[in-house]
């Protein structure tokens, strides 16, 4: 029997990634009563190898595999994947989201002055990516630097704990968003496992969730899910939407490696610059990986003999924008093909990734076995919710990259805040910030 939590509340937010947080955040702002329910924990980020590889490591939890052994991996923590993001703020689709009746310029720009985004300052960008970045702008690419959500004062050159969770405050994440929302009267629960929404005459009155071996029941006037492109659809499927989940994008994406002979680096921060193929369908960018991370990377392409070569490789990734398909199952499983014209973005991409390491003077070339990130477009505008990010159950929201209605490819976490940013001002009856 689940035990009803005494205080009722006037949104309940599931899930504390960029969208839920910026959602939580601005209503509690205004003086709404928000409770944050959070699957992760919340210890403190020390940038530690061990800490950051526990972010992945539980199978069908943290890290999933598909029908074709496609790596997929997300962070289950408070803050979510901006834990151990790379930082990149990358420019929402305006024209997109046109389409759908959702404009973020005004949002994006309010967001803008609350979280740092500008490219990285010379000297915060490491050698290797300007051996990568001097070679390929020397084969002619247009390879620039990128944005990326730092407070640069405070970043430190040749760290390399950008993709364990940075302990110096240095990198933005969306756990800063948590924190203004408690400072504001919010309450958050880590920990709890949300099953369902409850639905009552087809309204949301709240949400029954584990936490710590208890079954419990949170009341509230409106929901929001925000529990990421494989949690969201779940939990609707177990609350009824049976039709959440389906046709989706993960932005699958590889690794190359190439040895450089006269290098003794491999701590910098990853994704500094890069170039768009956007007829072709990828990007590229430099991808200096934690030691640890790398050596999974080579162990699963077979590499055992690179395993001691971490500090001498120069590193590019290449991600392909992916067609809608495939399908997350009410057991959590990903089934989803990586189509033989997905498979030709990325090998047109590593092939081109290879002519920049070789001109850059690298030695045997190697890339990764296929991964792939931030899943979304499960639960689309415009199928599952409408174009304020409701659902057909009055007073149930979702927020996170589920939301996006159509192929991707690009970091997401600038357009979340934007979207979070925008509901909470329907939420709260007035624009955010306004």
């Amino acid at each position: 029997m689940a035990e009803t939590l005494k205080e009722k509340y006037d949104v309940i937010v599931v899930g504390t990634g960029p969208g839920g947080a910026m959602t939580a955040k601005c209503l509690a702002e205004r003086g709404k009563k928000v409770l944050m329910l959070e699957w992760g924990g919340g210890a403190a980020v020390k940038g530690a190898k061990t800490q950051g590889l526990s972010y992945f490591a539980e199978l069908n939890k943290s890290v999933y595999f598909t029908n074709e052994m496609v790596m997929l991996v997300r962070a289950i923590t408070v803050g979510g994947g901006s834990i151990v993001f790379h930082a990149t703020a990358s420019e929402p689709p305006y024209k997109l989201f046109d389409k759908y009746g959702i404009d973020l310029r005004d949002e994006i720009a309010e967001v803008k002055t609350e979280v740092p985004v500008a490219p990285l300052k010379d000297e915060l960008i490491g050698p290797m990516a300007k051996i990568i970045a001097a070679s390929a702008r020397d084969l002619g690419y247009d390879w620039k630097p990128l944005n990326k959500f730092v407070y640069q004062d405070k970043c430190r050159p040749n760290c390399g704990k950008c993709s364990l969770g940075c302990p110096y405050g240095a990198k933005w994440n969306a756990r800063m968003l948590v924190r203004t929302a408690l400072e504001n009267g919010a309450a958050l629960l880590d920990y709890a496992k949300v099953d369902r929404i409850i639905v009552e005459n087809k309204k949301a009155t709240g949400v029954a969730f584990t936490r710590k071996g208890r079954k419990l029941i949170a009341q509230a006037d409106k929901v929001v899910l925000a529990a990421g492109g494989i949690g969201s659809p779940i939990i609707l499927q177990n609350s009824g939407i049976a039709e959440a989940g389906s046709n989706f994008f993960y932005d699958p994406f590889i690794t190359v490696f190439g040895t450089a002979r006269d290098m003794a680096g491999g701590a910098e921060f990853p994704m500094a610059m890069g170039a768009e193929f956007p007829e072709e369908g990828y990007s590229i960018t430099d991808m200096t990986l934690p030691w640890m991370i790398y050596e999974i990377f080579a162990a699963r392409a077979g590499r055992i003999d690179k395993l001691a070569s971490h500090s001498r490789q120069l590193t590019i990734m290449v991600k392909a924008r992916d067609g809608l398909g495939g399908r997350i199952t009410t057991g959590g499983s990903i089934r989803k093909p990586l189509t033989a014209a997905e498979k030709w973005k990325l090998m047109t991409g590593y092939d081109r990734a290879r002519k920049i390491l070789r001109n850059a003077g690298a030695v045997d070339i190697f890339k990764s076995w296929w991964m792939a990130s931030h899943p979304g477009g499960t639960c689309k505008i415009s199928e599952i919710v409408d174009s304020n990010l409701k659902t057909r159950y009055d007073n149930l929201y979702v927020c996170d990259c589920s939301v996006i209605p159509e192929e991707w490819g690009r970091p997401p976490v600038l357009s979340l805040l934007g979207l979070g940013k925008r509901l909470a001002g329907h939420l709260g009856g007035r624009k955010a910030g306004r």
